[in-house]
């Protein structure tokens, strides 16, 4: 079986590394991949972002199977396309990846269907949300809509921290497209868990958990 993975973080590296242990895969090609990656797979230059180049190269090499790893190429609709290709793709279609690429379209889905989630508003107009966060006060989490690469989350403990980063995503624009909508969430405490699953539309596998130990020295004093 031919695989092409998409990605060059640490997550396809483990990727990279558990594909190629099979005795399935007899060609493992990664789109861009990283050094690691290298010795286990051969690279090529495209990146993650380009779509039509993906794609080319998936179709190039007769690929049996292509592993999406980030997040971006998933919104994009890299699994759409090649699906319609009849290239198998492991990876949602962008109607479901909507679910990571916008905090807002996900806090209005739990809000519509009752899934618990933290209190919050959504808003573009930067004197609308400064005007809320004064009202609401803090602690209070502000986070771009899109995808920013982990990097768009403000934990403001403070009322001045949370106006400074609406000025930042919604006046400075610092994250384009991702920050044209930004969410206020009421700040919640405690442990943070992730829960695992692989689903195809009819039957879901769970495995794995993981937490995220967010803020550096004891005590949570940290940033």
């Amino acid at each position: 079986m031919k695989v092409l993975l998409v990605g060059g973080g640490g997550r396809e590296h483990a990727l990279a590394w558990a594909l190629a242990r099979s005795r399935r895969v007899d060609e493992l090609v990664a789109a861009p991949g990283n050094p690691g990656i290298a010795a286990v797979a051969r690279c090529v230059s495209v990146s993650a972002g380009d779509v039509e180049g993906l794609v080319a190269t998936a179709v190039g090499m007769r690929a049996d199977l292509v592993v999406i790893g980030p997040e971006g190429p998933l919104v994009a609709g890299l699994a759409d396309r090649l699906r319609a290709l009849g290239i198998r793709a492991f990876g949602p279609s962008a109607a479901a990846a909507r679910l990571e690429g916008s905090k807002g379209f996900l806090k209005d889905l739990c809000a519509r269907h009752g899934i618990p989630t933290a209190g919050y508003r959504r808003f573009t107009d930067a004197d609308e949300a400064s005007a809320y966060v004064r009202a609401h006060g803090a602690p209070v989490v502000v986070k771009v809509d899109g995808l920013a690469a982990g990097k768009g989350v403000v934990v403001a403990m403070t009322i001045d921290e949370a106006l400074a980063a609406v000025d930042e995503m919604l006046r400075a624009a610092r994250f384009g497209d991702a920050g044209r909508s930004v969410v206020i969430e009421d700040f919640l405490v405690g442990p943070e868990m992730s829960f695992f699953a692989l689903c195809d539309g009819g039957t879901a596998r769970f495995f794995a958990t993981a937490m995220d130990y967010k803020r550096l020295r004891d005590g949570d004093l940290g940033h």
